[in-house]
Parts: structure tokens; C-alpha cells; sequence
């Protein structure tokens, strides 16, 4: 029994469920009331989407249900449509009061929102690599190129081609991993075109795409793995239409505090910290807002309060299922070591032990 003058547990709101927002809605939720409002019903690891997609079971340990770790969270699956000082609407028509806010949308997420409907859109998209005698993929970003290794390694009969529309690779990384990726694919019989962008809606009879440079490529089916927008449109009309930045990132201070707005964070790919967008620096991000929200509940002073400095360039891609390639401060390595890193199991074990739940 609570006793007398006993401070109630704080309402948060946390809105996203992704790899931020479900690794903060579970952190706080034993000591606070944590309301998650997020559309899906499960927790999606989202780097390891493209394995899924050439081993369909795969997706059975990286798709969780929300309600598998947040025990003692109040869920709600739908859209958040609004907030104002002290609440958040969502589409079904409720609104949720809160004392602090949590937002965590990130890019806007795969259309299926319940486990059963993504494990069956994860099966379409195997028979339709199984099926296909070449493949055209249109990006040549981390996904793209993941996608392609992937397919690369596990179908080596396929004709794979990527179209990219900038002059190398991965741009978000350096030239030197870019120049040994390229090299990895070309080696995998993988062919990549350059400085061109290709319409999906081009396609004519028999299969026919056109580039922007004229180019004709055959393929039997596509993969569009461009850039996302974030997900913040329904904030345009919301006391935080002022704190968005022009890419639609919310600005935040060192606190990870929305910019004006005390009782306000953000975290993940929806802040606009200069860094490069990662699950693990999501996570870092989880652990400092934590803290603060936990000092700030507490009362404690502002200099007691976690800072986050923004990560230097960073990066793990992997080539299919034992090779990668990794950008780190002190170097550039391409390989089996980063593909051991990596790779092989694509830290989903890690991350399900984060969520408290078995690596298998």
C-alpha cells in the first residue's frame, strides 16, 4: 500500500514502436504508466527485413508482439494524429493525456500491421525472388545493396541488377567501402548501373524497364529500395510543427529534448542529430532520454542530466551471409570479420535479449 504523500507514478506516452520506442517503452515501464500508441501489433527488426526475404522463417525470431515484452504497458494499435501541451489523439478517436512524451516514429512502416500479415508479406516476396530468372532492384543505398547480396549469395543463378542513381555505393559512407562493395557485387556476377534512376511504372510487355539514360533491363520483377521519408506528417499541425527541421526531423537539444518543450523528447531516426541513422545509436539515444526522464520526474537539477553526442560515421553492411564491409573510426575492413560481426545472425539474438526475451 502506497503511503501517504507518495508521489503517482507519471504518465508517459511513447509514440512509435519501433526499435526506439519499444526498447523505451520497456525500460520505463516498471516504473511509470507507459502508454505505447503505435498501428502494429509487433516489434519489427528492421535490419534484418532482407534476410527475411530470401528465408521467410527468419522472420519468426526478428517479429515480435508487442505485448510479448511490454507486460505492463497500456498499448494502443493505432495512428497517432495530433498532440497538443498535455495529450495525444490517434486516429480511432481517443486522446491520451500524458505528463511526459516520448516520440518515436521513425520512418513510416511496412502496411501490415498485424505478425500473421508480415510473415505471409515476407513468403510473397521469397516466391517472388524463387520465381524469377533476373531481378532488378532500384537504389543502391544499405538496402539495395543488402538486398542484393542476400539474393546474390543464396540464388546465384539469378541475373541481379542495381540501378542507383548517384555516382558510387552507399554515398552515406566512404569511398573506400563504397569501391570494395562495388568490386564484392561485380564479382558476384551482379550487375550495377550508375547515375541513373529507373520509373518502376516504365515497365513495358515482356519486361522491359527503361533508365533515365535510355538503358533497357529485363527483369521479371523489381524491388524499390529508396529513401524514406520520416514520419512526422502528423505533426505538421501540432504544438511541434514549429520544432521540425525541413527533412521533418524534430530538433532536439543535447538532452534529446524537442526543442521549447521541457517535457518533450525524441529519439531515433525522427531526431535531427547529424549522425548516421542506426538501430544501435537508436538504442543510445533510449538509454539517455531514461535517464533524464527518470532525473527530471525526480526533480533533479539540469546538470545532472545525460548528454548525447552525436556519432562519428559508423557503419555495417553486410554481404549476404558471411561477408560485409565496416566503416569505423579507425578504419575501413571488408570481409569475413565484419560479415562475423554482422552478418550471420544480424544481431538479432542481441536485440531479443535486450527485450528480455530468448536469442532463439
Amino acid at each position: 500500500m502506497a503511503s501517504c504523500g507518495a508521489v503517482k507514478n507519471k504518465r508517459v506516452v511513447v509514440v512509435g514502436g519501433g526499435i526506439a520506442g519499444g526498447i523505451i517503452a520497456k525500460t520505463l515501464q516498471f516504473q511509470n504508466e507507459v502508454t505505447l500508441i503505435e498501428p502494429k501489433e509487433y516489434f519489427e527488426i528492421p535490419w534484418a527485413q532482407l534476410r527475411s526475404m530470401v528465408e521467410p522463417s527468419f522472420a519468426e525470431r526478428t517479429l515480435i508482439k508487442h505485448s510479448e515484452f511490454l507486460t505492463n504497458v497500456t498499448i494502443i494499435e493505432s495512428h497517432a494524429t495530433n498532440v497538443s501541451s498535455h495529450a495525444v489523439q490517434t486516429a480511432n478517436g481517443h486522446t491520451f493525456p500524458y505528463d511526459y512524451l516520448v516520440v518515436a516514429t521513425g520512418h513510416p512502416g511496412p502496411g501490415q500491421v498485424t505478425r500473421n500479415d508480415r510473415l505471409k508479406h515476407f513468403q510473397q516476396d521469397y516466391e517472388k525472388i524463387k520465381s524469377s530468372n533476373s531481378i532488378l532492384i532500384i537504389g543502391g543505398g544499405p538496402t539495395g545493396v543488402e538486398l542484393a547480396g542476400e539474393i546474390a549469395v543464396d540464388f546465384p543463378e539469378k541475373k541481379v541488377t542495381i540501378v542507383h542513381k548517384g555516382s558510387r555505393l552507399l554515398e552515406f559512407i566512404g569511398p573506400k567501402a563504397s569501391t570494395k562493395t562495388f568490386s564484392w557485387l561485380i564479382k558476384k556476377k551482379v550487375e550495377v548501373i550508375l547515375g541513373q534512376t529507373v520509373d518502376p511504372e516504365s515497365i513495358s510487355e515482356g519486361g522491359v524497364y527503361v533508365t533515365s539514360g535510355g538503358e533497357k533491363i529485363t527483369a521479371d520483377c523489381h524491388f524499390v529500395c529508396l529513401g524514406r521519408p520520416v514520419a512526422s506528417s502528423w505533426l505538421h499541425d501540432s504544438i511541434l510543427k514549429g520544432s521540425l527541421d525541413k527533412k521533418g526531423q524534430l530538433m532536439v537539444d543535447e538532452k534529446l529534448r524537442v526543442k521549447g518543450h521541457n517535457n518533450i523528447f525524441a529519439i531515433g531516426d525522427i531526431t535531427d542529430v547529424p549522425e548516421i541513422k542506426q538501430g544501435f545509436l537508436a538504442q543510445k539515444h533510449v538509454s539517455v532520454v531514461a535517464k533524464n526522464l527518470k532525473l527530471l520526474i525526480d526533480g533533479a537539477a539540469e546538470k545532472k542530466f545525460a548528454t548525447y553526442k552525436a556519432s562519428s560515421d559508423i557503419a555495417l553492411v553486410s554481404l549476404g551471409r558471411k561477408e560485409g564491409v565496416a566503416q569505423l573510426p579507425f578504419g575501413t575492413f571488408f570481409g569475413c570479420l565484419p560479415g562475423m560481426i554482422k552478418s550471420k545472425d544480424l544481431f538479432v539474438g542481441k536485440t531479443r535479449k535486450t527485450l528480455g526475451l530468448k536469442a532463439e
